[in-house]
């Protein structure tokens, strides 16, 4: 049930929801497989167990956790190109003459409505949990477009939700340089062995670390040269490691054995209370290195007018 990645969105209003609502309003987008010329589909299903009965909502700790899943047709564009070049072929032999755009066009679309039918399918899944009582919404994606992609689905159902990535005062980039110039992040967060920097010019190159000694003398040359921390490997206190980049995209999220031997002994044999004493486990971490890791980026953004 732990997280890999997070993005980390502010509610910026509060929201009349519950775990009735909500599973009342996912029931309206519920995932489904595709129909046989449908490229792609989305919705929502159970982020516990299986079958009809499997609740869309589970709530612990007063957070609630969804999950959104996606299906797709996997159609290589190799596939559809040669199909088209063999039956572009086909025609300009057999009728001697030349096949211009249009007509290509058309013909590739009949080439994907034949083949979609007997293409393989693929399903990923989304989780998000949301904490209402402390207005944040944690997805687990590395990537904004894979987030925005559940949270504009969830504000069809719900009707409205108004919220807005995290941001914080300070560019996150002048932090992680200061961090590693200093050799020393905030407290309770520890520098790692990973990071990235880029030149501040416009044609500036980058670098790239990894398993390297960031207080090295040639480290901090890089430094010395102008060159900007992008992202930063972190540890904080002894219950998470992370990288960090600038935009406070956080990936290769571990929660570390303390807390999963922690969600074991909470959990006992049952599959089911399993999950869910890791997912309240991991929310409790949450609840504290959120406003941790804000504070150590020089506190919260507001935008004007919110």
């Amino acid at each position: 049930m732990w997280f890999r990645n997070l993005l980390v969105y502010r509610l910026t209003q509060e929201i009349a929801l519950d775990c009735q609502a909500l599973a009342v309003a996912l029931a309206n987008k519920l995932a489904r497989a595709c129909a046989s010329q449908e490229l792609s589909t989305y919705g929502f299903t159970a982020p516990f167990g299986k079958g009809p009965d499997a609740p869309l909502v589970h709530e612990s700790s007063g957070c609630l956790l969804i999950c959104a899943r996606r299906e797709e047709r996997m159609l290589p564009g190799s596939v559809v190109r040669d199909a088209l070049k063999e039956k572009v072929d086909a025609i300009e032999a057999d009728q001697q003459r030349k096949v211009f755009k249009k007509e290509r066009d058309q013909l590739k679309d009949e080439i994907v409505l034949e083949l979609l039918p007997r293409a393989f399918t693929r399903r990923s899944s989304t989780f998000a949990a949301i904490d209402l009582a402390r207005g944040l919404i944690f997805v687990d994606a590395a990537s904004p477009k894979k987030a925005e992609d559940l949270l504009s689905t969830l504000r069809e159902v719900i009707g409205s939700l108004p919220v807005r990535p995290l941001s914080v005062k300070i560019a996150p980039t002048a932090t992680f340089t200061d961090w590693m110039r200093t050799e020393q992040a905030a407290p309770d967060f520890f520098l790692l062995d990973e990071c990235e920097l880029r030149d501040t010019s416009e044609d500036g190159g980058m670098i790239r670390a990894k398993r390297q000694e960031l207080a090295a003398e040639e480290m901090k040359l890089h430094l010395s040269a102008g060159k900007l921390v992008t992202e930063l490997s972190l540890a904080w206190q002894d219950k998470l490691s992370f990288v960090l980049d600038d935009k406070l995209v956080i990936k290769r999220l571990k929660f570390e054995s303390l807390l999963q031997d922690q969600a074991s002994k909470d959990g006992g044999d049952d599959t089911l209370s399993q999950l869910d004493a890791s997912f309240t486990l991991m929310m409790l971490t949450f609840r504290d290195f959120t406003p941790a890791l804000i504070e150590a980026l020089g506190g919260e953004e507001i935008p004007a007018g919110i």
